[in-house]
């Protein structure tokens, strides 16, 4: 794509020469007659060229002829007509298989329109809702002309005003009406059944399963119906539904849908709502003291900006974080992220014709624009990968590409946060507990630090009892030695007085194969006697159980039984890779004797 010299608009201190822009100007297109938000604008490389495209959902200049456009440059490339005004654009992928070009995603009224190679690929409408049975009610008496329009009139707006539910987009477009309009009105409606079905207010995307940067992502709708609905990329059905306290406006999410997200919803009501996976109602809730403009998730920051001048930086727990005051109400709002350099910071444009970039409370960059900026959007655009663009309040469209060698660095624009931001706090009682724990570990380090080691070899000879007793007690097969993957079975059977003694030992590992094992028995000699007490182990092959036999007899006539241990060692060792413990049975034949 592109670029000219960079003009003075990003002027700051230290930048009012041509040399020291971070920026240069691509486009600067006054007549572009572009009409949109930051919302419906999506930068991807549809057919896998190389060559990244914007994608738009534009209002029209009177936001009666709303279209989706394609931009390849500087050059209008193709424009479809939309059933209704767009909500929010967004590109996303929708499966696995190659070739994996992102499909474009457009929400307009009640409708996701879905895009592949820029050609239709599906439709999901959002299910209808339940009317309310007053109004089917009144319908079916004018179809049946039982009442006259006036009358219609007049009982559907009592509905309005009393019912819970809403009544539907007929009943509405019915209402204000002229009575010589009302008639030809109910005539041309009346054999229709009334549908109530809500409109998408907000669009955001998902991971499924990965968090890679090319997963397959799930979408996620807000609706006017104070939903959220998250979508299946293959099927598009319903994946999850929660309920929202109010009409949500702008979403951020993060993390993957089937393991674990946090979702943000500004709403309406001027709260912004956390939810997490498997809940169905808010989790968190943030009070603004203003309706937001704005929402943007830098890091794990949420970034808020109000309609009182202020951006506010937010934790998912509601914390407050910081605040700053802009010098004009905020337009637009949108994430800017320099991958060579790891760099994510905001971007607000204002009404002053101002573009500023703040990392956290510091800004970073201001940019001047002829005109106010009311739609933000930065990203890789044709093959440059930091391209910013913006359009503006008469519908004009300005593209500027980041320099190579720019860097951010904190105070690069023309002002920093204001005086009263800068006051020193109170030091919170916290905060000075763990400054006296650092003053006291410099001063007494080394007596800290012989109190540790004391600590430590007590904890060393505590945990050698316990292995000396677990050795001593133990009752079932435990492996001591993690080097050497081994599973014991032991097996007793018969009745007396000799016992036939198998023993099933397994190499547990992948791969490895064991050698140089020997089995040895520890047992009452006064009790029983075995043909040997010890021999070698062949060698253990991954995967495969040995069975070792012997037999044992006891000595005994008068019923007594006692505990045989088996020991498995290494050849040359004294400590035991695996031991048991076997209950031997009493002897049925002496004991009848």
């Amino acid at each position: 794509m592109a670029a000219t010299s960079s003009s003075d608009s990003d002027s700051g201190k230290g930048e009012s020469s041509e040399a020291n822009s971070k920026w240069l100007d691509s486009l600067s297109d006054s007549m572009a007659n572009i009409h949109t938000f930051s919302a419906c604008l999506a930068l991807a490389d549809f057919h896998g060229d190389g060559e990244y495209k914007l994608a738009m959902g534009d209002l029209g200049p009177d936001g009666r002829q709303p279209r989706l456009k394609v931009l390849k440059g500087h050059t209008l490339v193709s424009q479809k007509l939309l059933p209704d005004l767009p909500a929010a654009a967004v590109t996303f992928l929708v499966g696995s298989h190659e070739p994996r070009t992102p499909a474009l995603a457009i929400a307009s009224g009640p409708c996701v329109y879905v895009y592949k190679n820029l050609k239709p690929y599906f439709k999901f409408s959002l299910p209808l809702l339940p009317t309310n049975p007053l109004e089917q009610d009144l319908w079916n008496q004018a179809k049946e002309d039982q009442i006259d329009p006036l009358t219609l009139k007049e009982m559907l707006e009592g509905i309005r005003e009393k019912a819970e539910v809403p009544l539907s987009v007929q009943s509405l477009r019915f209402l204000p009406l002229e009575l010589s309009e009302m008639e030809a009105f109910v005539n041309q409606h009346k054999s229709k059944s009334i549908r109530r079905q809500t409109v998408i207010t907000t669009m955001t995307t998902l991971k499924k399963n990965l968090a890679d940067e090319d997963a397959v992502s799930c979408l996620v709708l807000g609706t006017e119906n104070k939903e959220l609905l998250v979508l299946d990329p293959e099927a598009f059905t319903i994946l999850a539904k929660m309920s929202l306290p109010s009409v949500p406006v702008f979403l951020e999410v993060s993390g993957q849908f089937d393991v674990e997200f946090r979702l943000a919803a500004a709403c309406r009501n001027g709260s912004i709502y956390i939810l997490r996976r498997d809940s169905k109602c808010p989790k968190y809730c943030i009070e603004l003291s203003a309706q937001p403009v704005g929402l943007v998730r830098v890091h794990k920051v949420l970034v808020v900006g109000s309609n009182q001048d202020s951006l506010h930086g937010f934790t998912y727990k509601g914390k407050r974080l910081w605040t700053v005051q802009m010098p004009a109400a905020i337009l637009a709002m949108n994430r800017l992220e320099q991958r060579s350099r790891g760099l994510q910071a905001v971007m607000a444009a204002l009404a002053n014709g101002e573009v500023r970039i703040y990392h956290d409370k510091v800004l970073l960059n201001v940019i001047r624009t002829p005109e106010a900026v009311i739609s933000l959007c930065f990203g890789r655009y044709g093959r440059e990968d930091n391209t910013l663009i913006m359009t503006t309040l008469g519908g004009g469209l300005i593209i500027k590409i980041l320099k190579r060698t720019a860097v951010f660095a904190e105070g690069g624009g023309e002002a920093g946060p204001a005086p009263s931001q800068v006051i020193k706090l109170n030091v919170p009682r916290k905060t000075r507990l763990y400054v006296d724990q650092t003053l006291r570990e410099r001063e007494a380090g080394t007596a800290m630090h012989r109190t540790f080691q004391a600590d430590l070899y007590l904890l060393r000879l505590r945990a050698a009892r316990a292995y000396v007793q677990a050795l001593e007690s133990s009752l079932s097969p435990v492996s001591l030695m993690a080097r050497e993957p081994l599973k014991l079975h032991a097996v007793v059977q018969g009745l007396g007085p000799t016992f036939k003694l198998t023993l099933h030992l397994q190499n547990t590992s992948t791969a490895r194969p064991i050698l140089g094992l020997v089995v040895c028995f520890l047992y009452n000699e006064v009790l029983y006697a075995l043909p040997r007490a010890f021999f070698k182990v062949p060698l253990l092959v991954p995967g495969l159980s040995y069975p070792l036999e012997t037999f044992v007899k006891s000595l005994s006539d008068k019923g007594i039984s006692d505990i045989i241990k088996v020991l498995v060692l290494q050849e040359g060792q004294s400590t035991p890779l695996l031991s048991a413990h076997i209950n031997m049975p009493m002897s049925e034949g002496l004991a009848a004797d």
